[in-house]
């Protein structure tokens, strides 16, 4: 074997870097039993470093490369135009041309041979950089062939290729090019094999594109495939595409594309028979390579040839029940309003703290509902408090109910006698607590009693004894999360609005009533910090110096130079006050590896100076004056219209005891959560700490490597000092892909994702719906938001984002309306625009590409939907 070139039995699993992605599966599958692959070889990336690496010219260029950013794309363009004509005008290294003509005399040089690049960053598990570099096809001749790898080098720098491998981290210098010289095959019918649905992600899916010539055609968009859908050796689905034109390989090289005559353009490409068994020759490739995957193929005289098989990256992992029955998950981040992939620590964290089973997938947790679906009582009380809190996740469920194939349902019969279910207080059922407003203050005080206890006790705790403590005071956390107390005051808030909302509408024929009453009501610690803000702008606003320097920050010691300006004494105060309070909070806040507020201060700078530009002194006073007076006021002129009523006195009087309910309760709502997060920051601190000793002691080369392992696996690594730099390295890959997927809401353990929809009517024809949260239509400018450090906002925009969490609040106080991607009725978000008085939909899937920033919308936050105007 020459180390310029190796043939595809010659491969193994440890030569990416001589062979790339592609070369190392073509390898693999020429190894399987039964799978015919075209033969060929693989000319190695040792001929590409030969060739380049004394280039002067190429190392100069790439230089220039590794500095620019995806916006650069004219300098882009230009320097990968340059790099691309050096490549091309190198002699090739003359090892590798003897090594060429030798194989090529072995194979043939009189065939046609398709060039392909195989880049070492390539159909990898986590990057498949599909489509980016290029393949030649029919070529014949030594001469021609030698030109073609040369192109094929140069394909390594075409604009998109150098943009791709910007946008997903790769060294220009670290990926290199391996080419595939393959034997052409001149099938009648060729296309693409997915052994797991792309559309669905069910792994139990099959679905094959295919259509008549060269697959080229396909991949290129020339034409339209037929697509055939096999599910257990069962042809389910056919779509017959009308297939105009094709390309034919040429006996003397090159290609040709042809029309197909009128009668054979409806013809099914492949035969039942040969469907059935593709089918059957793919699901052998993916369980040899033990994942799904992409494979293309071809159909030569009865014989079908596999030319490429790369695993499916885009597809969402499947929580792992392990045994072997159907299941059905939700999402936890749909509920908790934070969708993005959490680190191992951060997931380590939130299931250390929650009792609820859950499995983890794709960096996010989802929660098993099959038991609920299973019996017809507690499917019903899943199913109405899914349709209060997200309707699309209800509709997604009764999905797989109505189809009766996956999840068998007991009789109700079968199941044990149970008691009549009680309608649960969240959904409106009888009240049973007393309105005493010191419930809450003692709540309060209680939790920040331990928290105050946790902050003294660990400074004094390191190595395995701060792990020991943590767990142990975990325990603390939960009884606090989970006092019988705290959760009856939360349902007796949901519950009187539920009660609320649906009596007043009854008799006054008023909708959503609930959300003036609940305006501005006390102790939310939450709305209240987005009020605190605008106190920080007014101490900031009598210093012109000092905001002409917050306007121009960029680094986070800035705090410290304050001091110099007239007002920065002052100024310094008021937002490290701030941040003692609330420091803790950020956006994906339950992940506890996100970078906090104390942690990155600059984050507040853009909201407290928009804070200064939009309003008035006094401002947060002023709103929550005016937002309580307006839910009096409501609450008054309720109270009379119901006592005008028959019966009127007896309504009126239950009305008041909810509305009681509301206003003394409902704050507490936000608590429990700030004070989980206040605990996770403290532990994070105290884990950072650790983390630092251990970098000291050479174990760790940077502190937020400890962000990458689970606690258990951390505490292990504190108690050994040895740390598994592979899993490290494996585990930064994952949550790399993890971050590009998005987070279904209900996903079955076949892989399956099903979305839901709204099931409305009489709504225009154009609108865009979601789930209406808090009431009121505002029109304005809409902000398309995905940062909360990118905000700009002027007063009257409405703020569209995929989801906000308490750490967005801040600019509540700035916007006239809310559009959200996820959200439901009681998630923060919601809460907030409520008590702020803000109409808001939420839950509109894909809100962020169907409203363009800057564009006037209409909100509809009693009806649910959103107008463009």
């Amino acid at each position: 074997m020459s180390s310029f070139v190796v043939s595809f039995q010659e491969m193994d699993q440890t030569q990416t870097l001589l062979v790339g992605g592609k070369g190392i599966n073509l390898g693999e599958l020429s190894k399987i039993q039964g799978i015919h692959v075209p033969e060929g070889f693989c000319v190695t990336t040792v001929g590409f470093q030969k060739a380049l690496e004394q280039n002067e010219t190429f190392q100069t260029l790439l230089d220039g490369l590794a500095l620019l950013k995806v916006e650069d794309q004219y300098r882009i363009a230009e320097i990968s135009n340059k790099i691309r004509q050096v490549i091309l005008e190198v002699e090739l290294p003359s090892e590798l041309v003897t090594a060429v003509a030798h194989e090529l005399s072995q194979f043939g040089e009189e065939h046609a041979y398709a060039v392909r690049s195989s880049a070492t960053a390539e159909d990898l598990p986590h990057a498949s950089f599909a489509g980016q570099q290029d393949t030649y096809l029919n070529i014949i001749g030594k001469e021609a062939i030698l030109k073609h790898i040369s192109k094929c080098w140069a394909s390594l720098f075409t604009d998109r290729a150098v943009i791709y491998r910007i946008q997903n981290g790769f060294d220009h210098r670290e990926v290199q090019l391996a080419v595939i010289v393959q034997r052409m095959v001149f099938p009648q019918a060729s296309g693409i094999l997915f052994t797991a649905d792309p559309i669905t992600s069910n792994r139990k899916l099959l679905s094959i594109d295919a259509s008549f010539g060269l697959g080229e055609a396909l991949v290129s968009g020339l034409v339209s495939a037929d697509c055939y859908k096999v599910q257990e050796e069962e042809i389910v689905d056919k779509m017959i595409a009308t297939k105009k034109l094709a390309i034919y390989g040429l006996k003397e090289g090159g290609t040709e594309t042809k029309e197909i005559a009128s009668n054979l353009q409806k013809n099914q490409t492949l035969t039942d028979e040969q469907i059935l068994q593709l089918a059957s020759i793919g699901r052998q490739i993916e369980a040899y390579f033990g994942r799904p995957q992409d494979i293309e193929w071809c159909l030569v005289n009865d014989t079908f040839y596999i030319v490429q098989s790369r695993p499916i990256t885009t597809l969402f992992p499947i929580p792992e029940a392990g045994d072997g029955e159907n299941h059905v998950y939700i999402s936890v981040g749909h509920q908790q309003m934070m969708t993005d992939a959490m680190k191992p620590l951060g997931l380590s964290f939130f299931l250390l703290t929650t009792p609820a089973p859950m499995r983890k997938a794709g960096g996010r947790l989802f929660v098993d509902v099959t038991q609920h679906l299973s019996s017809p009582v507690t499917r019903e009380m899943l199913l109405k408090t899914m349709g209060q809190h997200d309707p699309l996740m209800k509709d997604a469920l009764m999905t797989v109910i109505d189809r009766g194939d996956f999840i068998k349902l007991l009789p109700a019969d079968e199941e044990k006698p149970s008691t009549p279910q009680k309608v649960p207080a969240s959904l409106g059922g009888p009240v049973q607590i007393e309105t005493n407003p010191d419930i809450v203050t003692e709540l309060i005080q209680n939790s920040e009693k331990s928290i105050e206890d946790l902050k003294q006790n660990i400074e004094t705790k390191s190595g395995t004894d701060l792990f020991d403590f943590i767990l142990e005071d975990l325990q603390e956390l939960k009884k606090i999360l989970f006092n019988p107390k705290s959760s009856s005051v939360i349902m007796a808030t949901m519950g009187a609005s539920t009660w609320i909302n649906d009596k007043i509408y009854e008799w006054l024929g008023e909708k959503n009533v609930a959300d003036i009453l609940s305006q501005s009501v006390p102790n939310n610690i939450t709305s209240e910090m987005g009020l605190a803000l605008l106190d920080v702008a007014d101490v900031i606003r009598p210093y012109p110096e000092v905001i002409e320097y917050l306007e121009h920050v960029k680094e986070e010691n800035f705090l410290d130079q304050l001091g110099q300006f007239g007002g920065g004494r002052e100024t310094q105060k008021a937002i490290i006050a701030f941040l003692n309070k609330y420091g803790m909070r950020c956006s994906g806040e339950i992940d506890m590896t996100k970078t906090r507020w104390s942690e990155k201060p600059t984050t507040l700078i853009p909201v407290i100076l928009g804070n200064i530009k939009n309003f008035e002194p006094n401002a947060g006073k002023l709103k929550f004056e005016q937002g309580r007076t307006k839910a009096l006021e409501k609450e008054q002129e309720i109270l009379l219209r119901l006592k005008q009523l028959p019966d009127g006195e007896q309504k009126a009087k239950e009305t008041k005891e909810r509305i009681d309910i509301i206003r003394n309760f409902s704050g507490y709502r936000e608590y429990p959560k700030y004070g989980m997060i206040h605990r996770y920051f403290i532990y994070k601190q105290a884990l950072l700490k650790e983390a630092h000793r251990l970098v000291q002691v050479g174990v760790l080369q940077d502190l937020e490597d400890i962000y990458y392992f689970t606690f258990e696996e951390l505490h292990e690594v504190a108690r050994t000092k040895k740390l598994d730099h592979q899993i490290l390295r494996k585990r930064k890959d994952e949550f790399k892909l993890y971050e590009k997927l998005t987070t279904p809401r209900v996903i079955t353990s076949d892989g399956e994702i099903l979305t839901g929809v709204y099931k409305r009517e009489h709504l225009p024809a154009e609108a865009i719906v979601g789930l209406p949260v808090s009431s009121g239509v505002i029109e304005g400018r809409a902000r398309v938001i995905s940062k909360l450090e990118e905000a700009n906002l002027e007063d009257g925009d409405i703020l569209v984002t995929a989801f906000t969490d308490p750490s967005w609040t801040p600019l509540f106080v700035s916007i006239k309306g809310l559009v959200t991607e996820v959200g439901g009725l009681m998630t923060h978000g919601a809460v907030i625009a409520r008590e702020y008085g803000l109409p808001a939909v939420v839950g509109v899937e894909n809100a962020t590409n169907l409203i363009k920033d800057g564009q006037r919308i209409r909100v509809h936050g009693t009806e649910g939907y959103i107008e463009i105007l």
